[in-house]
């Protein structure tokens, strides 16, 4: 394939990568199409403007990073084990390193946060089903959902943070010892 001629996902990949680096400032046509090896040409050959192609970016991330995550522990009978599998990958994994504290520092803007929105809505609403699937009341699994969200959003501000102010967020510190300790408290 010709590098004129990219996929629509390449582009909104390095958008998502251009977001969490730089927010949505960062999201430029001409920067991206460098960065790519492409001339703007490609870009209009799959987008009608920027924000049509951050708002692909946006979706693209809420398919990945919820709703296919969503599915793939909804395989798992196991309550207990579905959260610790959700607390152990969130905590551990970034699909893009930085995106998720970048979008939360431009949740406002118009594009990002209807997206924004739809996704912080299904990951507490899914948290708080699986609190109550282990037998807390609706609000105290509300509650606990967001509480675990919140512990969430923090541990990846951290992670953007100078690496030796909170080392044991980092992915080669204490992290996983950590991250054990995060799963008991959030299944007690």
């Amino acid at each position: 394939m010709s590098r004129d001629r990219l996929a629509p996902r390449d582009w909104t990949r390095a958008a998502l990568l251009a977001l969490a680096e730089g927010g949505v400032g960062a999201v430029k046509v001409d920067v991206l199409a460098r960065e790519l090896g492409v001339t703007r040409g490609s870009f209009y050959w799959h987008f009608s403007d920027r924000d049509a192609l951050l708002k692909a970016a946006l979706e693209q991330w809420e398919q990945e990073s919820t709703e296919r995550v969503i599915k793939d522990l909804d395989q798992v009978e196991n309550p207990a084990e579905r959260l610790e599998r959700l607390v152990r990958g969130a905590f551990s994994d970034e699909t893009v390193p930085g995106l998720q504290p970048a979008l939360m520092a431009h949740a406002r803007h118009p594009v990002v946060m209807p997206v924004l929105r739809r996704v912080t809505a299904q990951r507490i609403g899914y948290i708080t089903a699986i609190y109550r699937e282990l037998g807390l009341d609706s609000t105290a699994a509300r509650r606990r959902a967001v509480i675990a969200y919140a512990a969430y959003l923090g541990w990846l501000d951290l992670r953007r943070g100078p690496e030796d102010a909170v080392p044991e967020v980092m992915p080669d510190g204490e992290a996983p010892a950590v991250i054990d300790d995060i799963v008991t408290m959030l299944l007690n």
